[in-house]
């Protein structure tokens, strides 16, 4: 996979699972793109205004604001920002006298969740006299662009218009695709052009040592009368009360490490799996599992059942096992009639096809885990989880070789060809997958399924190299002698103890590891060293690693800065699943 570089803009980000802010610029509090899902498009339709001439991309919704009729720059002195919840962006910035408190949000939680979100301003009067201040959303003509990996042309270019005091933006193709509407929490000054240009502000005036409060509401439909519906709804529920709705949902969702540190790291990165490697497509509002909702990570929409069912799904579960078990039966019905079969469209449509046996492998471990985890056993008599498993089943069987209990793959976890075609990765998660198999089939079918401890034998035997008098594993083999000692980023041996493939304590893994443990910039391999003799380290690393503005990266150096496909949300679950598991042994293992 391409490595795409960082944005040149540390943007703040927020969301929920219908609506993404991928890109609110830290200096200006301006809203650059916003992002919603379409499963006819299958694709990320990205709300997003023209570039400027220079190729600095403009913003598509900016806070203006004057006071006593002269302009004034929010920001001008400079915006301290943080995150309320490690979710919430909020700056603080100085305009005069005046002190002002924004807020982006999107609403989350029990009768607040809808495909919108808010911007709040308080703005507090430090001076002397009155002040009359008009904060206004200025709307720069832009287009809706699809994006699946990589940017489209345009769907269409915004027109925007005004109906009953609320600003409309629609890209006006036919069958409606997406468009937004911008309303005001009272009554403000509405104009809008064809060119979809428009603006929608309030006016207050604040006394001597007083305080006022003003907000906007940004509501995305499949069509204009969608998101005109939207926002009426979010207008009569209030601001007040969508944040506090939003608030307490938040909260839910947060895990405790027991160090301060450890929480906000897990937090960040769980809130951004749970929001980002999840959607809610908007023409048909059921829930979908990607790699990351960011434009500047090369997977884009697209999803691998590796990175789904081991990555994304074990964060989910540790915030919402309720949402867990809906998502696990969903990728069964839209992924699991051809298990391990290739990287596919969010919507089950194959992408690219190539065998992953680990893909395959990763439904049998997912149901597994959910089951131990929330007691849940009767999940496995869901008739689409049953077929999934069955089918599993075959595809193990027809990519066992023909003399040796070990597997055969074709790509690895990482989405790379595999060196040879039995890694060691692959055959751990495949003896797993055949314990677990062997007590969840029928007893029929049971009794042909091949024992996991025959893998594991079999794995520890024809794996082992020596070199004189020192023993390790290789990662990959051919089984003609042939042998590999690459490793995938992703799908590592040193994540064989998980798996019960082999002991932590073993001398033979611990030399394995030490070899594997070479400096990286593959974040995935860093979190694998979490199951092994470096955790401690790893962890104290992890406490200072400032990664993507706090959240996954696929390739980092060595202070933990990020250094390309930034924003990755799948692997930002991996590490809060496996940061809770090392820091709470009690909790179930990552993968």
């Amino acid at each position: 996979m391409d490595r795409i570089p960082l944005p040149n803009v540390p943007w703040q980000l927020t969301g929920n699972h219908w609506l993404a802010l991928p890109c609110i610029h830290p200096a200006t509090g301006a809203i650059h793109r916003m992002s919603v899902l379409h499963r006819g498009a299958r694709a990320a339709l990205e709300f997003v205004a023209a570039g400027v001439p220079d190729g600095v991309e403009a913003p598509l919704l900016k806070p203006v604001m004057t006071v006593d009729g002269e302009a004034a720059v929010l920001g001008a002195s400079g915006m301290a920002w943080e995150r309320a919840l490690g979710w919430l962006p909020t700056f603080t910035c100085t305009v005069g006298s005046l002190l002002v408190r924004g807020m982006v949000f999107c609403p989350f939680g029990r009768d607040a969740d809808m495909a919108g979100a808010v911007y709040t301003f308080a703005i507090e009067n430090r001076g002397t006299k009155s002040r009359t201040v008009t904060l206004a959303l200025d709307v720069d003509g832009g287009a809706l662009v699809p994006r699946v990996r990589q940017a489209r042309p345009a769907a269409g270019r915004l027109e925007s218009a005004v109906e009953a005091g609320v600003v409309v933006l629609d890209p006006c193709v036919t069958p409606g695709l997406a468009a937004f509407a911008l309303a005001a929490d009272g009554e403000g000054d509405v104009s809008a052009s064809p060119s979809g240009v428009a603006r929608l502000a309030r006016t207050v005036t604040i006394a001597p040592g007083a305080r006022d409060e003003l907000a906007f509401y940004i509501a995305a439909g499949p069509e204009r009368d969608g998101a005109v519906a939207t926002s009426a709804a979010m207008r009569r529920r209030g601001w007040q009360w969508l944040l506090s709705a939003t608030r307490d949902g938040l909260t839910s969702l947060q895990q405790s490490t027991g160090s301060e540190s450890l929480d906000r790291l897990v937090n960040q990165n769980l809130l951004f799996a749970y929001f980002y490697a999840v959607g809610r497509a908007l023409d048909d509002a059921h829930f979908y599992l990607m790699r990351t909702r960011v434009p500047w990570h090369p997977a884009g929409v697209t999803m691998r059942e590796w990175d789904a069912l081991m990555m994304t799904l074990p964060a989910v579960q540790l915030a919402d096992p309720g949402l867990a078990r809906e998502l696990l039966l969903r990728m069964c019905e839209l992924h699991g009639y051809a298990p391990g079969r290739g990287t596919h469209y969010f919507d089950g449509t194959m992408f690219e096809p190539a065998f992953s046996l680990e893909g395959a492998a990763a439904y049998v471990l997912a149901v597994d885990r959910y089951a131990a985890d929330s007691k849940d056993e009767q999940i496995v008599d869901d008739p689409v989880l049953a077929d999934t498993l069955y089918l599993v089943n075959d595809e193990l069987s027809e990519r066992r070789h023909a003399e040796l209990p070990l597997y055969a793959t074709e790509v690895t976890p990482s989405g790379a060809v595999a060196p040879l075609p039995f890694t060691a990765h692959a055959n751990g998660v495949a003896a797993l997958a055949l314990d677990i198999l062997r007590r969840t089939l029928d007893e029929e079918t049971a009794r042909d399924v091949p024992d996991g401890e025959a893998v594991r034998a079999a794995l520890q035997r024809s794996f082992l190299r020596v070199d004189g008098t020192k023993k390790q594993l290789c990662t990959a083999l051919d089984l003609a002698g042939g042998a590999s000692f690459t490793d995938d980023p992703v799908g590592s041996a040193l994540w064989l103890p998980i798996y019960g493939a082999i002991d932590a304590d073993d001398t033979v893994f611990k030399r394995t590891a030490r070899a594997l443990a070479q400096p990286t910039t593959a974040l995935s391999t860093i979190l694998a060293r979490l199951c092994g003799p470096d955790s401690v380290a790893v962890l104290e690393w992890l406490r200072r690693a400032p990664l993507d503005g706090g959240v996954a990266a696929e390739f980092v150096d060595a202070d933990g800065r990020a250094l390309a496909n930034g924003g990755d949300a799948a692997l930002a679950g991996l590490l809060a699943a496996t940061v809770c598991w090392v820091t709470h042994p009690a909790t179930p293992e990552p993968t």
